[in-house]
């Protein structure tokens, strides 16, 4: 072999080489990009490369499913319209704040298979969830020793939703004029009393005086904040939730007298919340993440495409 063909080899040698790492390096800052929020198509143009190109990048990124859970899991669901299932489910750890894992369907078989699947379901402690019965029968049937907690959010929005109920019931007996006062300052009856400043809390008794309905129902949901501040456990809260069920069921509101019956329903779920200082807030959190990144791809038709990336960005 002359110089001549030992310098083209080496010449040949350092442009694979070159080649080779320059796209690895590449390889490695999509995967990175693809952390955030952005789409796969703007990822693509600011590297100049075609969607193709980043998705076989972002195959390669791989997230096996969860075998064993932390002691205390939360678990809400998110519609995500992905692999021919309208909702998954995102399980989530509250403690460490991180996306364990993403289920394709909501359906009960669905996450049976799932459970069914971890190794120490005996282990786990705490189940938060909202008001959905499934979630609840599920945590039954393969958490023996598990506490089930329904998440705050979820029976506090049933006692806004009723006093929003008897706005709207009492502003349909009001002229015009008083129904567009009424829905312009929904947002003082649902507001915490003490944090509405002179002027506010006047224009509410102003409100209160076309109908005491409307005070009864505020009065009750003042009651509950008051109750879920104060309460440091769940013996405490069991008494105080009580007294407001038996004041909600003598109030005369038929709108508070349905929330009373949802809260007799998950009676122990709602106090077991006040043993634990988690909610599903961070899964909230994460499902309004998880949205962006749908919207942002205007849509997932593959549901693993989607899972990887959705584990991909939240963790």
């Amino acid at each position: 072999m002359t110089f001549f063909h030992f310098f083209i080899c080496i010449l040949f040698l350092q442009l694979f080489v070159f080649i080779f790492y320059t796209k690895h390096l590449l390889s490695i800052y999509v995967i990175k990009e693809l952390t955030d929020t952005y789409s796969m198509s703007s990822v693509a143009k600011r590297v100049n490369l075609s969607i193709d190109t980043i998705k076989r990048i972002f195959n390669n990124v791989s997230y096996p499913s969860a075998t064993s859970l932390p002691e205390i899991i939360a678990i809400d669901e998110f519609k995500g319209n992905s692999g021919g299932a309208k909702y998954h489910c995102c399980i989530v750890d509250p403690v460490n704040r991180k996306v364990i894992d993403v289920i394709k369907d909501r359906q009960f078989h669905v996450l049976s298979d799932y459970f069914k699947k971890v190794k120490n379901r005996d282990n786990i402690e705490f189940f938060i969830c909202d008001m959905w019965q499934l979630y609840i029968d599920l945590a039954k049937t393969y958490f023996k020793n598990v506490i089930i907690v329904i998440d705050k959010f979820h029976y506090i929005r049933h006692a806004m939703w009723a006093v929003e109920a008897v706005r709207k019931r009492i502003q349909k007996q009001l002229s015009i004029k008083l129904r567009k006062y009424f829905k312009r300052s929904k947002k003082l009856i649902l507001k915490r009393f003490d944090l509405l400043d002179e002027n506010s809390k006047l224009a509410l008794q102003v409100m209160f005086s076309y109908n005491s309905d409307l005070a009864i129902a505020h009065t009750l949901k003042e009651k509950l904040l008051k109750i879920i501040e104060i309460a440091s456990s769940s013996k405490e809260a069991r008494t105080l939730l009580k007294e407001w069920i038996r004041l909600t069921q003598n109030s005369g509101l038929k709108e508070f007298e349905r929330c009373a019956n949802t809260y007799i329903r998950y009676f122990n779920e709602i106090v077991n919340s006040f043993d634990i200082p988690y909610t599903n807030a961070c899964t909230e959190g994460f499902n309004n993440k998880i949205k962006i990144i749908k919207r942002n791809a205007f849509g997932f038709k593959s549901f693993d495409r989607f899972r990887n990336r959705i584990l991909h960005c939240c963790n």
